[in-house]
């Protein structure tokens, strides 16, 4: 579709051009600009990695690797030319490439990319902040790969294989980025052409659907049921949350210096709070910090009035987020 511009009560077309034209490189260029704005193209998007090619006999390389905040990861393609080359082959290649990749092996790609660019950041906790886990979590991690192909324009074979494609599962997004010149400057057109936008909330509907009915035939909860004793009192068929709530709220009781217990467990596992807080400013202060995730912020923490913890002038909120990872830290305490 045309660009035009408003001038002097007229309508006047902004020319196109290429990237090519604008000297624009696929790499150097193009690359550089959108791995730090993303979201352009990939919304809630981190990316972890550029220029991936970490397997075995292959000198392919996936310009962009990203993760979203369900935790899929996401393959990124870009190409400065007029019809997109062969990306979409390219891309589920990639995506086949990297579908094995576990939460700690991602950690360490994204530690060298920070490292790259150079970013003084915990890859390990930037990443568990961005997916709003308080642990990793494999059963979750990278249950999809999906692809974003991002081209000054797409040929029809290539749309026409796209399409078909999400037909049978995959998530593949086509983004079209147009070049055009004015009084000088290079003025970009960014639009989502597949899925087409007016029907992309019916496609996404689908397709989350068709993943809850993989995760309810493949997920098992645990149920398992946990005895403590401790400070000579018996606690019989706790849960996982029920057991840690009971086992920090003794430690705490008698320990000389309870606030120890903050250096035995994770950092992500408490929420310290300036002022001896009251139930409703606990919750406010908790959805403050809400992303907008599946759980609400609030229900991730022991915050209801009793459950939280006053010492020396601070409140202490505890995590109620506990998978089986974490019950080697019981050791610590």
């Amino acid at each position: 579709m045309p660009l035009y511009k408003i001038d002097n009560n007229k309508i006047l077309p902004i020319s196109r051009t290429t990237f090519a034209q604008q000297n624009v490189k696929e790499r150097k260029d193009l690359q550089q600009m959108l791995k730090s704005q993303i979201e352009i193209i990939s919304p809630d998007t981190l990316i972890v990695a550029e220029e991936f090619g970490e397997w075995d006999d292959s000198r392919r390389r996936i310009d962009l690797l990203g993760i979203d905040r369900s935790a899929n990861l996401v393959v990124i393609e870009l190409k400065r030319t007029e019809d997109g080359g062969h990306m979409e082959l390219q891309s589920i290649r990639y995506a086949a490439m990297i579908s094995t990749l576990t939460f700690d092996k991602l950690v360490g790609i994204y530690s060298q990319y920070l490292k790259d660019n150079a970013q003084n950041v915990d890859a390990s906790e930037s990443l568990l902040e961005f997916l709003d886990w308080t642990e990793k979590d494999e059963d979750r991690f990278a249950q999809e790969v999906k692809i974003v192909l991002a081209s000054a324009e797409f040929s029809k074979e290539l749309t026409t294989s796209v399409m078909w494609l999400n037909e049978f599962g995959l998530d593949i997004r086509c983004v079209r980025m147009h070049p055009y010149e004015s009084n000088g400057e290079t003025l970009l057109d960014i639009q989502t052409v597949i899925p087409i936008p007016e029907v992309a909330d019916y496609q996404i509907r689908i397709r989350e659907k068709k993943q809850k009915e993989r995760q309810s035939r493949s997920y098992s909860k645990d149920y398992t049921k946990y005895d403590l004793s401790i400070a000579g009192r018996n606690y019989d068929g706790l849960n996982k949350r029920q057991l840690m709530y009971v086992l920090v709220s003794e430690i705490i009781k008698t320990a000389d210096n309870p606030e120890y217990i903050t250096d035995a467990l994770p950092r992500r596992k408490f929420k310290i709070f300036e002022g001896i807080l009251d139930a409703d400013t606990v919750n406010a202060r908790l959805m403050a910090e809400d992303r907008g995730g599946v759980i609400a912020r609030v229900n991730r923490f022991f915050s209801k009035e009793g459950e939280f913890y006053h010492i020396e002038g601070k409140t202490y909120v505890l995590s109620n987020q506990w998978g089986r990872n974490y019950f080697g830290c019981s050791s610590k305490l």
